[in-house]
Parts: C-alpha cells; structure tokens; sequence
C-alpha cells in the first residue's frame, strides 16, 4: 500500500513539475513581462520606425523624434502616474512594418506605435490600445505644382509608392490610367518628386506630412477623396500582446488623457505639416473591424 501511495505522489508531482515548466515555457514564448510589469520596474523597451520623419525617427545623435514617439512617450509615463511609479526609462526598437507582429510575440518589445493601421489580421495576432489616430490616404506633390487636386488629376501621371504598396494600388484600380513607379523606399520616391521625375507621391497623410515638414517650402499634401469621402481610413493604434486587457485599457486612458489636455494635437502640430488628414479617434472602438 505504501508503495502505491508514493508512486501515486511521484507521477502527481511529475504532473505538476511538468504543468509548471509547460507554463514557464510559454509565458517566455510569450515574452515575458507585459507593458505594466515593464513600466512599474522602471524599464520599458518601445518600438516604432526609425526612418519616418515626423513619426519616428532617429536623429544623428541618437534621439528619437516624431509623433509616433510623442504618444508612446506620453502613454507610459501617464501610466506610471496613474499608478504612482516613477516614469520608466525607455529603449527604442525599430519595428519595421513586416516584423511588428513577430517582436511583440516574442517579446522583444512591450508595445509598438509605428504607423500601425489596425485590421483584421493584425488583430489575431496582438492586441491593441486606441485607436489614437484616424488619416486618409493622400499625395503629395511639389509646392509649385497647380494641376493636381485630387484623384482626377492623376490621370496619365506618374504616381510613386514603394513596391507592393496596397495605396498606389487602391489608386491604380480607381484610376488605371495612373503610371505607377515603384522603389524601395518612401525616401527615394521623395527625391524622385523632388527631381521631377515622378508627378506625386501616393501614401498616409501622417507619413507625407512628416516628409512635408522635414523640407518646408518643398512639398504640398493633398487630399484624396472619392464621392465626398475620404479615399481611405487608416486608424492607427498601439500593439501589445495577445490578450492583455489590462494593458489596453490603460493604454486608453492614457490616450483619452492625451486628447483632454491637448497634448495630442501639440504633437500634431509639433511634427506633421498642418496636420493635413490628421484627427482625434476613438480610442477603443474597434468596430470598423
């Protein structure tokens, strides 16, 4: 009898030895400590872009810059306010747009503000706080340009955006007479206006806006539109993990803090050229999904 009790007790705690070690392994697959935990023990790691002037972007000197910055900044600092912490340190990761879902997954980062348009897919994968901004899809184009106003305009006209760009498509398909150009990159699509070989450049008005004010005279922002509405709509929000519920309604409140005290619309005006396209959103709803 003794003997089957302690083989019971061995195989009942080989059980538990083996459940505790199944959930250490997925809370590091995880990533370990979430947005909170991160804030409240004084060190935060954050990603967002850091070639997108006016969103995030990292100086020579090694300083982050950008709208983007500015709310993520704000939000975990209101957070350690609103639970009496210290404001954290920050380190900054790059979050290219292909790997956004992968570093919060893997916990390299505890939250992500990137230009990241919230939809369906992405949202299987993390969740999000906000959103915090609603833009459109827009152009921009050389300020002594006079012909192009608007979508019509583009007919026969060379159009740039990166390649696989869904924006130049959405425009290809409202306007195939539009000759699209692709590159690599938002940047050289911009010194290909600047040099007159492209007519315009197709992307979100917060990210034509950024290009906008880096070089003030150079470039105008227009507005599409089709039918009296927005081209597109474009709700950008802040990635955290999977299910982290906690973590998106402080991220929030922090937002709706933002918006009362007038901190978001400073940031607007600090960064992006008029604010072209750029609005308050609904932080929250996520009903357009």
């Amino acid at each position: 009898m003794n003997r089957t009790i302690r083989t019971l007790a061995a195989a009942a705690a080989a059980v538990v030895t083996a459940t505790t070690l199944s959930a250490c392994a997925g809370g590091s697959a995880a990533g370990g400590e979430g947005l909170l935990a991160q804030i409240e023990s004084g060190n935060v790691t954050l990603g967002t872009k850091f070639d997108q002037p006016g969103l995030g972007l990292r100086e020579g000197n090694g300083s982050m810059t950008g709208l983007d910055v500015d709310v993520l900044t704000y939000v975990v600092n209101s957070i350690a306010d609103d639970n009496g912490w210290e404001h954290p340190e920050i380190s900054w990761r790059e979050t290219p747009s292909a790997q956004r879902e992968t570093l919060i997954q893997n916990g390299e980062v505890a939250a992500i503000g990137a230009t990241y348009s919230i939809n369906a897919s992405r949202a299987e994968a993390v969740s999000f706080g906000g959103p915090y901004l609603l833009t459109h899809q827009s152009l921009l184009v050389r300020s002594d340009e006079t012909e192009i106003n608007g979508l019509d305009d583009l007919d026969g006209r060379l159009l740039c955006s990166v390649t696989g760009s869904t924006p130049a498509q959405k425009v290809k398909e409202a306007l195939p007479g539009v000759q699209l150009q692709e590159y690599d990159t938002y940047s050289s699509c911009v010194e290909a206006l600047r040099n007159g070989n492209v007519d315009a450049l197709t992307t979100d008005a917060t990210i034509l806006g950024g290009y906008a004010a880096q070089s003030p005279g150079d470039f105008t922002v227009v507005e599409l539109e089709q039918d009296g509405e927005p081209f597109t709509n474009e709700h950008y929000g802040i990635g955290v993990t999977k299910d982290d519920s906690e973590a998106v309604a402080a991220v929030n409140a922090a937002l709706e803090a933002m918006y009362a005290d007038g901190s978001f619309q400073r940031f607007v005006d600090e960064n992006l050229e008029g604010g072209v396209g750029v609005s308050e959103d609904k932080p929250g709803d996520l009903s357009f999904l």
